[in-house]
């Protein structure tokens, strides 16, 4: 039995009616033979190696009276057949007919009651092709475990990887009594006053170090200095202390994120649009430019938007606000299924009209945010998620929805942008061999848009996620955004018709 941490708890606290917490990924596979079955070879790939991977048999239980963290336990009901579904598209299986069927999947929360992923094998497509949807609780990973969760599930050649037979197993798992359940909540509150002092102290300092706030940082030090002694030795037994740094300080960036129309309440409904162009093109890009391929990815959607929004007659005239997650995994982990994510804010120059520009503007404000991102502890900032009464959490997010307050405040950011780097080989699954992998993420209360974009092989595949209520031409949009590359090439001076097409 594994406590979840504050972080992976908030994905679940954040669910609402309209709100889901849940992370997809739309894969779509080259059938081997005519005589393949896509569901009964996935059914097949999943069941051999279901005991590598941990998510997919666990499950949370919560504490009663909501008083600390959910716990993860074996599921002892757990069958792979309640979690791989079957459908097909009706002909002639289009793309925005499969986007559809993806968007009502995904707007549908999961069974708690179960382990927190679905598997939707789609067929119908056209082309010999047919498509996996993966639905994972974000509680249970983040961008970086969810690339090796991939990986573990796939193989790296069209005639399967060897798997190690599955230890035994417990014959009789069980679900824990409240009882027990209460006895390691008290344990676990009765040790949060001194992990929390001992975190404020840190991050007090490492803040008032990063702005050169004199206040900060005296009360940072006054507090690190009560540590000392008896009571120090006792709150950071088994924790080793980081090293003093001097580091120069950073300006924090004043940001406010303009008003778009995808940023108000939102409805449960969802919309799904993807796209690919080649990587090979925006490396080129970068390399002309001497920026970064996430510059240029960055460029790419803040042209797409800036022509998207235009259209509609809602250009803000200040540049857009993007969250952008970070991995903060250092490879000490000793727990991988977790998150370990933070995010940097940064501006979206929407609202410049070269090309360019873009790309230069994008790299400044990103090398700014990043700056910032380094000098503050992410890691302990993300710590304090921990500290968060479950309860209040929940009732929270809730209130915010009930009471649509993304329609009466500005939010603080316009959406989200990420950017994950994926496999560069070929992965195939029981023979099919994988052609694109699309990420599906999530949209939240006044963020009605999230845009992400997956590097597989020579491909960049982006999915873009919404609420249709605020985006109701999420196509339009993903076209933008693909075509601002062959304006950033022109830019460039690069031929676009000798650069290869996705």
């Amino acid at each position: 039995m594994k406590q979840l941490s504050g972080l992976d708890a908030a994905f679940l606290y954040m669910e609402t009616p309209s709100t889901v917490g849940h992370v997809s990924s739309l894969s779509i596979y080259e059938r081997p033979s005519a005589s393949y079955e896509p569901f009964a070879e996935w059914h097949r790939q999943v069941a051999r190696r279901v005991h590598l991977l941990e998510p997919l048999t666990r499950r949370p239980v919560s504490v009663p009276f909501g008083l600390d963290h959910p716990f993860w336990v074996e599921d002892p009901h757990f069958h792979l057949d309640f979690h791989l579904r079957h459908t097909a598209l009706p002909k002639p299986g289009t793309d925005e007919q499969l986007a559809d069927v993806v968007a009502r999947i995904i707007a549908r929360p999961i069974d708690r009651a179960h382990p927190l992923w679905e598997s939707h094998v789609i067929e119908g497509l056209p082309g010999d092709r047919f498509a996996i949807l993966t639905k994972v609780h974000h509680a249970t990973i983040d961008g970086a475990s969810g690339a090796e969760l991939l990986a573990l599930m796939l193989d790296a050649s069209p005639d399967g990887d060897a798997i190690d037979a599955p230890p035994p197993r417990d014959p009789a798992p069980r679900l824990p009594n409240d009882i027990e359940l209460l006895a390691h909540a008290v344990a676990s509150i009765a040790r949060k006053p001194g992990r929390l002092l001992v975190l404020s102290a840190r991050t007090l300092r490492e803040l008032g170090r990063a702005t050169r706030n004199p206040l900060l940082l005296a009360a940072g030090n006054q507090l690190r200095a009560s540590l000392h002694g008896p009571l120090g030795a006792v709150l950071n037994l088994g924790r080793q202390r980081p090293a003093e740094r001097d580091e120069p300080p950073l300006a924090l960036p004043s940001l406010r994120a303009p008003r778009t129309p995808f940023n108000a309440s939102i409805t449960p409904q969802r919309s799904f649009a993807f796209r690919s162009t080649s990587l090979d093109t925006v490396k080129a890009v970068k390399n002309a430019l001497g920026a970064t391929v996430n510059d240029v990815v960055m460029a790419m959607c803040a042209g797409g938007l800036r022509t998207y929004l235009a259209a509609h007659d809602a250009l803000p005239d200040d540049p857009l606000v993007a969250m952008v997650p970070v991995s903060i995994r250092t490879g000490a982990e000793t727990e991988k299924w977790t998150n370990r994510v933070s995010g940097i804010i940064a501006n979206l120059p929407t609202n410049e009209a070269d090309p360019l520009l873009r790309v230069q503007k994008v790299h400044d404000s990103m090398m700014t945010a990043k700056g910032i991102f380094d000098a503050l502890p992410a890691d302990a900032l993300t710590d304090f998620a921990q500290f968060s009464p479950p309860a209040v959490f929940t009732r929270a997010s809730r209130m915010a929805t009930r009471f649509q307050v993304a329609n009466r405040f500005t939010a603080p950011v316009n959406l989200v942008v990420s950017n994950v780097p994926g496999p560069r080989e070929t992965l195939y699954s029981a023979g099919a061999r994988l052609l694109h992998y699309y990420p599906v993420s999530a949209i939240g209360e006044s963020q009605g848009l999230n845009i992400t974009v997956q590097s597989y092989r020579n491909t960049l595949d982006f999915g873009l996620v919404s609420c249709p209520a605020l985006v109701p031409d999420l196509w339009t949009l993903a076209d933008a955004i693909v075509d601002d590359l062959d304006a950033l090439a022109r830019a460039s001076g690069l031929d676009v018709s000798a650069l290869q097409p996705a």
